[in-house]
C-alpha cells in the first residue's frame, strides 16, 4: 500500500459556532446524549442546558473529545440539526478523501495513540479538541484501500462480537450456577448424603435453645441490651420445605443484637487512624480491604464502629440489585470502621457465621431484600434493621452448617477457576482486536 502523509485538516473542517446556553435553550433542538463505542449517536429530547453548546448539522462528523480512541466517533445522519456539549467537536468532511469507517478504526488503533503521544502534549490523556485533531499528520492510503480495509475490520468485529456475546452468556450461566449452589445449600440438597451418614447430630431446635440461653446470659451480664420479641413465623411466610432436624428462625434470634449502622463523614486526603470502608468494599459479596478512605475522626478503642473478625456487614443502601448484599469481615480487630450505608451484626455462635453469609447471599433472601427495599425517587433503595432481623433463616444443626460451608466453598473454588478462564477469554479477544488493528495500520507507522 502507498500511504501518504496527510494532515487531518486537509479533509476535515471544523463546524464553527459555540452557542451560549441561553441561546441554545431557545433553539428547541435535541441534544447528543452520547456516542457509544460502536459509533452510534444517542439523542436526548431534553433541550435545557446550563453549559455552552455546539451545533451539529446533518452529515457532520462528530467526535467525542473524551472517548474518540474508544470508538466514539460518528456521522450525524438525521435531517435536523442537533446540539452537543463542548466535549464534542463537529466537522464537515470530504467523502472523496476519507472513509469515516476507516477513520473510526484508525482512532481505535495503537498507531493513533502513538501519534497523540508524539504530537500532542499530554497524549491520550488530553481531551481532544479541534486544535489537537486538525493539525495531526497521519499516513493514509487512497480512498478505495481505506474502504476495503474498513470492510475487513468490520467483518472481523462482527466475529468478535459473536465471541463477546458467547463470553457474556457463559458469565451469565456461571452466575446462575453460583446462585443455584447457594440455594440448594440452604435447602439442604447439597448435604442429603451427609445427613444419612450422621443421623445422631443435635437437631437445630436444641441449637436454638442453646443460642437463646447464651443471649439471656449476655443480657443478664449487661453485655447485650434486652430485645423486643420478634413475631412468630407463620406458615404463609415459609418459602420452601427444609429437611427434618432443621428449623425456621428469624435472623434476629441468632445474632447478638439488632444490626447497627456505621458512620459517614466527608473523607480526607491524608492518613488518619480512622480508616473506613467504601461501599464497594462489600459489593461483590466478599470483603475487599483495598476499598477504603480516611476520616478525620477520633474513634474510641471500645467503639462499636471498629470491625472485628467475623462481623457480618450488610449494605443497607445501594442499587436494587445490590441492596442487602452481605460480606463477612475476616481480619485483624480494630483496623477498619464502617460507613452509614452498611449495617453490622454478629452471630451468637461464630460457627454459624459463614453459613449465615450463604443464606444472606442466596436467591430467596436476595428476593426478600429487594421486595422490602424502599426509597424516594432519585435515592438509593434501602433496607432497615427490622427487615434484616426478620429475615427468615433455614437453620440446620451446627455440624451440618459446617458441612454445608465446606461443600459450598469447594464448589465455589471450581466456579472461580471457570470465572478466571472466561475472563482470560475476554482479555484474549480484546488483545486480538488490537493485534489485528496493529497489523492493519502498520504502514501508517512506517517511515
Amino acid at each position: 500500500m502507498n500511504w501518504k502523509p496527510t494532515k487531518l485538516s486537509e479533509f476535515l473542517t471544523e463546524r464553527d459556532g459555540r452557542i451560549k446556553c441561553e441561546s441554545a435553550n431557545q433553539l428547541g433542538l435535541q441534544r447528543i446524549k452520547k456516542i457509544d463505542f460502536s459509533g452510534n449517536i444517542h439523542l436526548d429530547a431534553e433541550t435545557d442546558t446550563k453549559t455552552d453548546m455546539i451545533r451539529v448539522k446533518s452529515g457532520d462528523l462528530v467526535v467525542s473529545g473524551i472517548n474518540a480512541a474508544k470508538g466514539a466517533i460518528a456521522v450525524h445522519a438525521e435531517d435536523e440539526d442537533v446540539l452537543a456539549t463542548i466535549h464534542y467537536s463537529a466537522y464537515e468532511f470530504n467523502p472523496d478523501r476519507i472513509s469515516v469507517d476507516f477513520l473510526k478504526w484508525f482512532f481505535k488503533s495503537s498507531e493513533f495513540s502513538d501519534l497523540l503521544r508524539e504530537q500532542i502534549p499530554g497524549g491520550i490523556k488530553t481531551e481532544l479538541k479541534p486544535k489537537h485533531i486538525l493539525p495531526l499528520q497521519v499516513k493514509l492510503p487512497k480512498l478505495s484501500e481505506q474502504i476495503k480495509l474498513a470492510e475487513r475490520l468490520n467483518r472481523f468485529r462482527l466475529e468478535q462480537l459473536k465471541l463477546e456475546h458467547e463470553i457474556t452468556h457463559q458469565q451469565s450461566l456461571l452466575a446462575k450456577l453460583k446462585q443455584a449452589i447457594l440455594q440448594e445449600a440452604i435447602q439442604g440438597k447439597l448435604t442429603a448424603d451427609w445427613r444419612a451418614d450422621h443421623p445422631e447430630v443435635e437437631p437445630a431446635s436444641q441449637l436454638l435453645l442453646r443460642i437463646q440461653a447464651e443471649k439471656a446470659r449476655l443480657i443478664a451480664d449487661k453485655k447485650l441490651r434486652p430485645e423486643k420479641p420478634l413475631p412468630k413465623i407463620t406458615p404463609a411466610e415459609i418459602p420452601f420445605d427444609i429437611p427434618k432436624g432443621w428449623e425456621w428462625c428469624r435472623m434476629g434470634w441468632i445474632i447478638n443484637e439488632k444490626p447497627r449502622n456505621g458512620i459517614s463523614l466527608k473523607p480526607v486526603d491524608y492518613v488518619t487512624n480512622a480508616k473506613t470502608l467504601k461501599l464497594s468494599a462489600t459489593s461483590s459479596g466478599t470483603f475487599d480491604g483495598s476499598q477504603t478512605k480516611y476520616l478525620d475522626l477520633n474513634v474510641e478503642a471500645d467503639s462499636y464502629l471498629w470491625l472485628r473478625d467475623g462481623d457480618i456487614l450488610i449494605q443497607r443502601a445501594n442499587s436494587l440489585e445490590l441492596v442487602g448484599t452481605a460480606a463477612v469481615y475476616r481480619g485483624a480487630n480494630s483496623e477498619f470502621i464502617y460507613p452509614d450505608l452498611m449495617m453490622k451484626c454478629r452471630a451468637v455462635f461464630s460457627n454459624s457465621t459463614d453459613y449465615l453469609h450463604h443464606v444472606l447471599s442466596a436467591r430467596s433472601t436476595r428476593v426478600y431484600f429487594k421486595s422490602k427495599a424502599s426509597g424516594s425517587a432519585g435515592n438509593m433503595p434501602k433496607v432497615n434493621q427490622d427487615t434484616v432481623i426478620n429475615t427468615l433463616i433455614p437453620f440446620p444443626p451446627l455440624a451440618e452448617q459446617v458441612a454445608i460451608v465446606e461443600r459450598v466453598e469447594a464448589l465455589m473454588t471450581t466456579c472461580c477457576a471457570l470465572e478466571a478462564e472466561i475472563e482470560q477469554s475476554r482479555t484474549h479477544a480484546a488483545d486480538l482486536l488490537q493485534a489485528v488493528l496493529k497489523e492493519a495500520f502498520a504502514p501508517a507507522s512506517m517511515d
